[in-house]
C-alpha cells in the first residue's frame, strides 16, 4: 500500500528535518519521502521550495508542515473535498 503522505525533500535541509518530525507526529511511519534531486521533473515543480507535502498526490504545503490541517484533511477519505 502506498502513504497517503509524501515529504518532498532535499539532504542537508533543516526545514526538511523539522518537516519529517512533523510528519512523525501526524502519521507515524505512515508517509514517504522523496529527494526532490531525484528527477529533473520534481527539481523543475519544486527547485528551492521544499519540504513540500502531498496528500494523495496532491500539494496540501510547504515549507511548514499544518499538523492540524493535515490532521483533519488526512481523517476525510482520498479524494474528499479540503478546505
Amino acid at each position: 500500500m502506498t502513504s497517503r503522505v509524501t515529504l518532498i525533500s532535499r539532504d542537508g535541509c533543516h526545514l526538511c528535518q523539522v518537516a519529517e518530525e512533523a510528519l512523525e507526529r501526524v502519521v507515524p511511519g505512515a508517509w514517504d519521502r522523496v529527494d526532490v534531486e531525484s528527477s529533473l521533473e520534481l527539481e523543475r515543480d519544486f527547485g528551492d521550495r521544499v519540504p513540500v507535502v502531498l496528500l494523495d498526490g496532491k500539494e496540501h504545503g510547504y515549507w511548514r508542515v499544518e499538523e492540524e490541517r493535515l490532521r483533519r484533511d488526512i481523517a476525510k477519505p482520498p479524494g474528499a473535498p479540503r478546505l
